[in-house]
């Protein structure tokens, strides 16, 4: 089965963003931009491929699932499909789709589930961390792009939102010399009642 793999740059201390929605202060030169390029191609916008002549592997992801503004990033600027080269949902209950290729998706939980029972490549959440908070029942794996700053306040890693605890067990950890390390966590299965 597909996994629901939650893939983010957050902040050493869990916030994704600032409070304005901007992650301008993350770094964006550094030795950890060759494993983004190569091993999360498939995560990176098709503009930005686009512009650093890279084609999508299509070896991780076939399909991203974003909140509005997550999605609001690009199209505010008139670009429909971000994610031209997956297949692409936003999760609004509030908007209509942009572009017929974008599906617009008012229960974020359902479609999820459905996505998961799909053949295919796993599924990439995009963000936010509201969208993160209201998926944590289906994160099946937590790719986190821990940067080097501290950013005092702005979108939490998984929003605001009231949840059952969840967990983790540690798969992994890279750290490069730009300071950013790569950690992944898999989801450990709920214990029998």
């Amino acid at each position: 089965m597909r996994e629901l793999v939650y893939y983010v740059a957050v902040s050493l201390d869990g916030y994704i963003a600032a409070p304005d929605g901007s992650f301008d202060a993350f770094p964006v030169e550094g030795d950890h931009l060759q494993v983004l390029f190569t091993e999360f191609a498939d995560a990176l916008p098709a503009h930005v491929l686009s512009a650093l002549g890279i084609a999508p592997p299509g070896t991780r992801f076939d399909t991203v699932i974003q909140g509005w503004n997550s999605y609001d990033a690009a199209h505010s600027i008139g670009i429909t499909r971000p994610y031209a080269h997956l297949r692409e949902y936003v999760a609004t209950r509030t908007r209509d789709a942009a572009d017929p290729a974008v599906t617009f998706a008012a229960d974020a939980l359902a479609t999820v589930r459905g996505l998961k029972q799909e053949e295919g490549l796993d599924i990439y959440l995009c963000g936010g961390g509201t969208l993160a908070g209201a998926l944590l029942p289906e994160i099946d794996r937590l790719i986190l792009k821990r940067n080097p700053l501290v950013l005092g306040a702005g979108i939490p890693l998984f929003g605001n939102a009231a949840f059952e605890p969840r967990a983790f067990r540690p798969a992994g950890s890279r750290t490069f010399e730009s300071g950013v390390s790569i950690d992944e966590y898999v989801r450990t299965p709920a214990a029998a009642a």
